[in-house]
Parts: C-alpha cells; structure tokens; sequence
C-alpha cells in the first residue's frame, strides 16, 4: 500500500486537502488524516490530480532509437507527470499493418513505464499513396494519422475517414498542404480542405498542434455547426513566438508563428476551441540539432515541461480555472480518443500525478531523462513541476 499524505485535491474548482490511499493498482480511500502503516509520499506542498493524458508524443522505437526509445520516452513521460499517451507512428516499420501494430504493442509491452496507446497510420509507410490496411489493426489502435506529414491525397483522406466512422475511430491530422509546407497558408489552407471533407463524410476529426489564427476560425465554425471537429495546442506555441528563436532547439514543425498567431491560440485554448494540450514530443539526437537550423530535423522534446508550463502560464495565472486545467490535460484526450478512463476517486486505476506548485524550478539539460536533449525550455522556470507519478499504482517516477 502507498499513502499519498498532506496534499491538495482540485474538487469544485477549489484546492482540498485530502489524503489517498492506494492498494493493489487502485485507489482504495480518499479522505482527511488517512493513517496506514505502509510507504508514505509527503505531497505538502503539491496537488495530486489524475496524470495527464498526452495524445502526442514520439517514441521514435521501432526504429529511430539513437533519438529515444520506448523506455527513455516514457520515462521522461513519467517525469513530466503523464501516465497514459499517444505514440506516434512515423516509425520503422509504420503500424501501417497488424503485423507492424503488434510489433511495437510488444516493445511497449516490455518496455514502457506509462500506458502507452498506439495510433496506426493512415496510409502505408506514411507515404500518401496507398491506404493502410486498417481492417486488420482497427481493434488494436485508438486513432488514425499520418503525423509528421500531411495527408495531401483526399481520396485516401476520404476512404480512411469512411473506415474511421466505421469502426469509431478518431482521425489526427497534421494538416500540411504539399505546395506551401510550413508556411502559415500550408496549415490553414489543409485544414479549410479537410474540415469540407470530414463534413461530408461525418467522421470525428482531430486537428494536432494548430498554430494559425485562421486555421482557429475554420475550426471554431465548424464547431459551431456541429461538426465533431476537434484541434490540440501545444506548450510551445502558447508561450512563444518566432521573434525569441535562438537556435535548432526552437525548431519544429509547425515552427513558431507570429505573436498575432500565440495569442490566438491562447484564445482557442481559453475559448474551448482547442480542448485540449499536447506536447508533441519529438527528440532528436544532439548531433542532429547541433546542424544549423536550415538543416537540422523538426522537433522539441517537451513530455516533461507540459504540465508546469499550462500551470505557470495559465492557471497561476488565472486564463483558466483549475476544473479546465484537468479537462485540457486528463478528461477531454480521453473523452475524444475513446482512451481507457481514468479518474482521482475510489476504485479507480491509481494512475496519479503529484505536481508542486509551491515551489519554482529552473529546467536543466541534466536533468532531462529522455534522450534528445532539444528543448528551447532548458533554463526557464515554471511551478508545477512533477514530484511522484504513479501508474497502476507503482511509483514510476520519484523527483
């Protein structure tokens, strides 16, 4: 048994001093001066709130493991308070198969510290040509995407959006037009095509890290349509802009747009627009990024600072409340990706984040435990940051 002692619960929008007590993977008793002889986690200080649900993230294994693989990525997930993610399937080979599907469910079977669920691609080996055999892995995946590309051919878009109403599978789309690429046109442009598309079929949509004002109002009118029309933000471009980049750390794909462009997405976030936030977490090895910036690969890690940066930036703030801050990082990626459920109440899978949000913390290279080490964070100082994450009712990750 492990109790989590003297931290705060969010219930009714208001912080709660509350106790938890976990036994054999569950959450057994929620209550005040709870008092078991077994192993104690002090949380003085910290709020302790379901852990986050991330929809993005790259493990780059099998494959790419010089840049992470599927134990350093979900460490470093862990760390940063995330108990259940999404892994991204610009992979070698591409779960555009069964075969390839479970393939890498064994490698995260063996090797992964989080809950760890898998997207399948779209098309074969991500390539825009051929539809991926989605009849084969529907019931081993939780959505559908090409991310790192843009799906460009519309009559594979539409087959696939046909499958996916099918078998209620959620589409994710880095929407990216061929002829415009990472310009703010090549965002919106795709994203105007493939709303008219997914209308006219009536499947769910997902657009991943959207960065354009335009691409936020295309949205929000389909939303209010009616439309089962969805869209992440991420970290980064909500709190930075073009005019701070640095270096290839700042690089990735969207790049970081105009400050016009932050602030509407700011707004799609405190709106509702963008329901939720997802780091797309993309490492890379230093070699890589150490290239100059035209030449090196798109891509920041960031499973580690999400949560502190929505803290800091948002609900110390005040932008939003602390019911939203659960509902952007934990309830609305379940809700949309149809994702295992996961709650802070008795009987539940104890899969538990302990955030402190007492104290500031500079964010350091070496303490990054995944292994790219390509953040624009490193030196920058948010609350929030995580001191025990438990999944299944193990501690994964002890600061």
């Amino acid at each position: 048994m492990i109790l989590i002692k003297n931290g705060q619960v969010i219930e009714n929008n208001k912080l709660v001093q509350k106790d938890i007590l976990v036994k054999d993977s569950k959450i057994e008793k929620i209550g005040t001066n709870l008092n078991y002889e077994c192993d104690i986690l002090d949380a003085t200080g910290c709020i302790v709130m379901p852990g986050a649900v991330d929809v993005h993230v790259h493990l780059r294994e099998p494959g790419f493991e010089t840049k992470e693989t599927i134990k350093t990525g979900t460490a470093s997930c862990a760390k940063g308070g995330l108990t259940s993610i999404m892994s991204m399937p610009n992979l070698k080979p591409c779960p555009d198969s069964k075969e390839n599907v479970l393939l890498q469910l064994e490698l995260i079977k063996k090797d992964a510290l989080v809950n760890v669920y898998p997207f399948g691609t779209i098309t074969i080996n991500e390539e825009d040509k051929e539809l991926s055999k989605i009849d084969e892995f529907k019931d081993l995946v939780y959505g559908l995407t090409d991310d790192g590309r843009g799906v460009n051919n519309l009559s594979i878009l539409e087959q696939a959006m046909n499958l996916a109403k099918k078998y209620d599978l959620t589409i994710a789309s880095h929407a990216e037009d061929n002829e415009y690429k990472t310009s703010p046109a090549g965002e919106y442009i795709a994203v105007r095509r493939e709303i008219e598309l997914a209308k006219k079929v009536g499947c769910k949509y997902h657009f991943c890290h959207m960065s354009t004002k335009e691409s936020f109002d295309a949205i929000r009118l389909a939303q209010k349509e009616g439309y089962p029309i969805t869209c992440e933000v991420a970290p980064h471009h909500l709190i930075l802009n073009k005019d701070m980049i640095k270096d290839a750390n700042w690089k990735m794909n969207p790049p970081l747009r105009s400050e016009e462009d932050r602030l509407e997405t700011v707004k799609a976030l405190i709106e509702g627009v963008a329901c939720m936030v997802a780091s797309d977490h993309a490492p890379h090895t230093e070699l890589e990024k150490s290239k100059a910036y035209d030449l090196c690969p798109n891509g920041i890690i960031g499973a580690e600072t999400m949560i502190p940066i929505i803290y800091t930036h948002f609900v110390k703030t005040g932008l939003i409340s602390l019911d939203k801050f659960l509902d952007i990082l934990v309830y609305n990626p379940i809700k949309i990706f149809n994702l295992p459920k996961r709650d802070l109440c008795v009987g539940s899978v104890a899969d538990i984040a302990v955030i402190d949000i007492e104290n500031s913390h500079q964010y350091t290279k070496e303490e990054i435990l995944s292994k790219g080490k390509n953040s624009p964070f490193i030196g920058m100082s948010f609350y929030g940051f995580t001191k025990y994450t438990l999944v299944n009712g193990l501690v994964v990750y002890k600061k």
